[in-house]
């Protein structure tokens, strides 16, 4: 036997907050108000202070490496490179037009100039060195290279300083600037542009949508209001973080995504409980009071298993991933903290005005009017599929399986101006030179060698480097001071294609008389994945356990948190099948507007399963909640499924088509990584909201019967003291006209198991 929670209006657990909240509105409001104002202010220029990369591991070797490369060796790294276009300009003898004289002298002047540049070092060219990498094979570009040094945004900012003057037409030849730095400072700039354009987008259609799910206007705009707050304020958490760590730009897109989908999921879920109540009869207070001691709990409930979900990225090494933990737990608290404060206290204002200016009504003319969240459609679903249970839950996981296949063929690889749209100018440049050089100026293998030797035994070891599988040619020593010097392998193929990857593990194992490191886009990718292979189990080990951990307080179960990760996880087979197919493949490249490099970058699918997984929690807690509550009170298992999905069905249905609307917004985004994220992250979210919800959970839940419910006798005690219920509302009383709740607040309290 167990008992119906009970707790007197403003009692129980919960019950002082309720209190603070709903005793002075009008101040709760006037003081976020200023809140919001500060953050606003602090939160000002967030993005001029953010990096555009942070995908390789600092402790890696290839880390070590190229650090120390920059220290002794700068001509080594260039990050600037001046592709400088010849034309036709016309040659005696039949020479390459580069080596025109007129071309020549004036390469070498803006090479000059670029050298004494502030802020600029290691200049070097082709018409310095004679490089034949450095030469296009047709002769009509070359490169003048170089390394602005420095962290990113001081280094963009030399940048931004230097390149109008260099930029354009000068005597016999046009120069384009390229290289990482450019590309890497263009996409800052895109991105930014494209967020606003999202923006832009979301919020009109979040708002159209929020009121025809609310029908009135009043209603529509409070989670906006609360999506907004929460955004504002996690750029001024953020605009703080950036003063003692890296954080990505990337991370914005995730604010904006997360800040108005998850305020509106807390928003939807606590105003729809408010109406309840007052259909039911409550008066304004009251309603607000049960609102925040039932749906409130579980808003709270659902920002931690969403939070948790992020936080997991903190065990990753890389600032990308690591921003979007920032990024995530800050609007994911925000946005619960703005819900249970702002939300009630407007509520206990407006009182039953939250109604008002129904728009609906001019869509339902001559009709009666629908009872609020009854939701009658959805119980019937969900009858069918608790009929059919067998057959719903063991297609739907077969077609799940089936969409995730493609996910099985993933080739992992790295960002680079690929992610950026084709008429971007730094992308113009990173093509021609992948396109037409023999070459790839800046982006080959480097081996550091550190420790004396004899220039036998640096000709030795590059005899023997160069005669490994897949090299075309190894070129060096470049000396300095100390017994240091470096050498450039050239891959064959891609430059960090699987060729190249072979090679970087061939040098770290070859036997050389000095140590030796290795470096290179191919070497940081290497370092990237066992990075992210080592932590990957703790990370996954922290959602799981800690999920299962928090379904149980809130269910008393153990059988249901193990049904949660395994249907959240199955939810996100569509969305990793799709980014495989998609983004890898290029299946809809020319309607998607990206190019396909064949490959993923190595941090998105865990970023994608951070993000999904979270969100998939916030909509199964919503469900689970109202299930348990019922199940409380009536011990009816199939009934509880029914109810749940007849108070949840639709809102969460509703939450997810304007989360996708959202994150479909920041797929428009003209980077690829961030229409990635984007698009798969929306995908996941409907899957989960319309497939899973639906049909899955039910059915599952049919097979297991009362079974669902169990937990050891210790584990069912521990979870009587410290568990989270919505059933501490509980109200003797029938509500007039509404069947299910009527039914749910019986004052008679059956058996359950």
């Amino acid at each position: 036997m167990s008992e119906v929670k009970k707790s007197a209006p403003g009692g129980g657990r919960g019950g002082g907050w309720t209190r603070f909240v709903t005793a002075r509105p009008r101040l709760t409001l006037l003081v976020a108000l200023v809140l919001t104002a500060l953050a606003v202010l602090a939160g000002g220029g967030v993005a001029d202070r953010m990096g555009s990369g942070g995908w390789e591991d600092p402790a890696a070797e290839s880390t070590h490496a190229t650090r120390a490369l920059e220290r002794q060796f700068p001509g080594s790294q260039p990050n600037v490179l001046l592709l400088v276009d010849a034309g036709g300009a016309g040659t005696a003898g039949g020479a390459a037009p580069v080596d025109a004289p007129a071309v020549a002298a004036e390469a070498r002047r803006l090479a000059e100039r670029l050298d004494a540049e502030p802020g600029v070092e290691g200049v070097g060219s082709y018409w310095s060195t004679g490089s034949p990498a450095l030469r296009s094979e047709d002769g009509r570009q070359a490169v003048i290279a170089a390394r602005i040094p420095g962290e990113e945004k001081d280094a963009a900012a030399v940048l931004d300083r230097i390149a109008p003057s260099y930029r354009g037409t000068h005597g016999p030849v046009e120069v384009s600037l390229g290289g990482g730095l450019a590309v890497r400072h263009e996409m800052q700039t895109v991105i930014q542009e494209d967020l606003l354009r999202a923006e832009l987008i979301a919020l009109p259609v979040t708002l159209v949508l929020l009121v025809m799910v609310f029908g009135s206007a009043v209603a529509a705009l409070l989670p906006l209001g609360v999506g907004i707050v929460a955004i504002l304020g996690t750029n001024a958490v953020l605009r703080g973080i950036t003063e003692f760590t890296d954080v990505s730009v990337f991370a914005q897109n995730l604010t904006t995504a997360l800040g108005l989908g998850l305020a509106i999921d807390y928003a939807l879920f606590v105003v729809r409980r408010y109406r309840e109540e007052l259909a039911a009869g409550a008066d304004t207070h009251t309603a607000v009071r049960t609102t925040l001691r039932t749906a409130g709990r579980t808003v709270l409930f659902s920002a931690l298993t969403v939070a948790v979900s992020l936080a997991a990225m903190l065990v990753f090494p890389q600032y990308f991933l690591r921003s979007f933990a920032y990024a995530g737990i800050a609007v994911v608290l925000l946005a619960a903290t703005a819900a249970l404060t702002l939300l009630p206290a407007a509520l206990v204002l407006l009182g039953d005005r939250v109604n008002a200016l129904d728009l609906r009504r001019l869509l339902r003319r001559g009709r009666a009017p629908r009872k609020e969240g009854t939701g009658e459609g959805w119980g019937r679903a969900a009858a069918l599929v608790m009929r059919r249970a067998p057959v719903f839950a063991v297609v739907t996981t077969a077609g799940l399986v089936l969409l995730g296949l493609p996910f099985l063929g993933v080739k992992f690889g790295t960002a680079d101006d690929r992610q950026l749209p084709v008429t971007a100018s730094s992308r113009v440049v990173q093509d021609q030179l992948r396109d037409g050089f023999p070459g790839s100026p800046g982006g080959g293998i480097t081996v550091l060698a550190e420790g004396a030797a004899t220039p036998a035994q640096y000709a030795d070891y590059r005899e023997r480097i160069s005669a490994l599988d897949g090299v075309v040619r190894a070129e060096g020593p470049v000396t300095a001071g100390g017994g240091t010097a470096y050498f450039t392998v050239v891959p064959d193929g891609e430059t960090v294609g699987a060729g190249a990857q072979r090679v970087v593990g061939e040098l770290r194992t070859a036997e050389a008389p000095f140590a030796t490191s290795v470096t290179g886009p191919a070497a940081v990718l290497v370092d990237s994945k066992d990075a992210i292979a080592e932590r990957l189990p703790w990370a996954a080990g922290i959602i799981v356990l800690v999920t299962l951990l928090l379904v149980f307080l809130l269910t008393g179960s153990v059988v249901v948190p193990v049904q949660a990760v395994l249907l959240n996880a199955l939810s996100l087979t569509a969305m990793f099948g799709a980014v495989v197919w998609v983004f890898q493949e290029g299946h809809l490249a020319g309607f998607l507007g990206f190019t396909s490099t064949g490959d993923i970058e190595t941090t998105l699918p865990v970023l994608m399963f951070c993000v999904a997984f979270g969100l998939s929690m916030d909509y199964g807690v919503f469900l689970l909640s109202r299930i348990k509550e019922e199940y409380d009170a009536t011990g009816d298992h199939e009934r509880s499924v029914r109810f749940g999905l007849r108070r949840t069905g639709g809102l969460i249905t509703a939450a997810a088509v304007i989360l996708a609307v959202v994150m479909v917004a920041i797929g428009t985004s003209r980077v690829t990584n961030t229409k990635m994220l984007g698009l798969g992250v929306a995908l996941a979210v409907l899957m989960d909201a319309m497939v899973v919800r639906s049909l899955l959970v039910p059915s599952v839940m049919k097979l297991t019967g009362r079974l669902t419910w169990w937990a050891p006798g210790p584990l069912r005690r521990f979870h009587d003291r410290f568990g989270i219920s919505e059933s501490d509302a509980y109200n003797p009383e029938p509500t007039p006209g509404v069947e299910e709740v009527s039914e749910k607040r019986r004052a008679v309290t059956p058996a359950r198991s």
